[in-house]
């Protein structure tokens, strides 16, 4: 995958306000509880608008294959912008895991049959991998091109057109692993909707028996550079998360009053707001470091990425969890949105490998 040219400051910043706006008028707290009730659990009009409107779907993709040729750099941007806003759309699943899947195997024919439709939002992509314990071991199989198994927290597996899967080999746990493409309502899958702590990410089961597949040639270490691209960009939603939390808490607490004082006013409130400034500034910089390796395939990307993944993780639930405290008794309802960003702190940290598992990798 080639470097992608520099996109200029003014652009990036007129691509995030573009997605912004977006995101203002189609998405606000109504509209995503709404559309966590409908079928798949996505806002399927809102991922048009997105897609059609400004192209963000297509952003990372190469202009060989019917992208706009920026990088995943102007998708985090998107990432980071859909997650402070917890919309049901599928940015994360789609366009960076899906589609990042795909550009990380290196396989043109793969790529030009996938990619046009994935940049255009025509289809969704989902990425199967993780078995019951986790991203260590793949919970499906491959033997002879057919796939068995089940693949655990597929990520809006319920609307994908089309699985990427990455296959482990049957009995034999040191086999290379490789990557396979399925459609999504090809015989011998079924497709089992989760039970969700946090029900702005739809996520999926998905089992596999004996199912043809198409096989991706792919890199020995693709498990590994789909990872360390999963971390990264997931730390830019972290930072939209946290970013509106700080939002939120500062506007509750300067529009509440105790004792004939704005909570806002008192000192302590002060410092704890303070201090979560502080936390997701260092997020968002920690993130963009990482972000920025991936982009230009340093060799430090994947331990950025680990550091990434347990910074923004431990830092997303400690500020989404003082905010819940600053909001009083009405931050742990289901009516206000601080407990939704509550909710997807705690599921982001166990996404690709608690971030325990993460720091092991940087200490190696």
């Amino acid at each position: 995958m080639t470097t992608p040219e520099a996109i200029s400051a003014e652009d990036r910043a007129a691509l995030t306000e573009s997605i912004r706006d977006v995101l203002r008028r189609r998405s606000d707290s109504a509209a995503v509880r709404a559309a966590i009730t409908n079928d798949g659990r996505i806002d399927r009009t809102l991922w048009e608008t997105l897609c059609g409107e400004i192209g963000v779907a297509a952003l990372a993709v190469p202009e060989d294959y019917d992208g706009a040729g920026a990088s995943l750099a102007e998708t985090a941007l998107a990432v980071e912008e859909v997650g402070a806003v917890l919309a049901p759309v599928p940015v994360f699943s789609s366009a960076v895991l899906a589609a990042g899947t795909v550009m990380a195997s290196g396989d043109t024919e793969a790529a030009a049959r996938l990619l046009p439709d994935f940049a255009s939002g025509e289809k969704i992509g989902a990425l199967c991998w993780a078995s019951a314990s986790g991203w260590s071991v793949p919970g499906v199989t491959a033997e002879a091109g057919l796939l068995s198994g089940t693949a655990e927290y597929v990520i809006d597996g319920e609307t994908a057109d089309v699985f990427l899967v990455i296959a482990g080999r049957a009995g034999d746990v040191d086999a290379p692993l490789t990557l396979h493409e399925v459609p999504a309502d090809a015989e011998g899958v079924t497709v089992t909707p989760l039970p969700l702590l946090d029900p702005t990410r739809a996520l999926s089961r998905v089992h596999f028996d004996e199912v043809p597949s198409t096989t991706i040639a792919s890199p020995s270490d693709l498990a590994d550079r789909v990872r360390t691209l999963a971390w990264a960009m997931l730390s830019a939603e972290q930072v939209g998360g946290a970013a509106r939390a700080v939002e939120l808490s500062v506007e509750h607490t300067s529009a509440r009053k105790q004792f004939g004082r704005t909570l806002a006013s008192f000192q302590a409130l002060k410092h704890a707001m303070a201090n979560m400034y502080t936390s997701v500034e260092t997020m968002r910089s920690i993130s963009g470091a990482a972000i920025d390796a991936v982009v230009h395939q340093r060799p430090e990307a994947a331990e950025l990425a680990a550091a990434a993944h347990v910074y923004c993780s431990e830092h997303y639930m400690s500020v989404t969890g003082e905010a819940v405290q600053l909001h009083g008794g009405i931050g742990i309802t289901w009516e206000h949105d601080i407990g939704l960003f509550f909710k997807r702190a705690q599921a982001d940290a166990q996404l690709f490998g608690q971030p325990h598992e993460a720091l092991a990798q940087i200490s190696l």
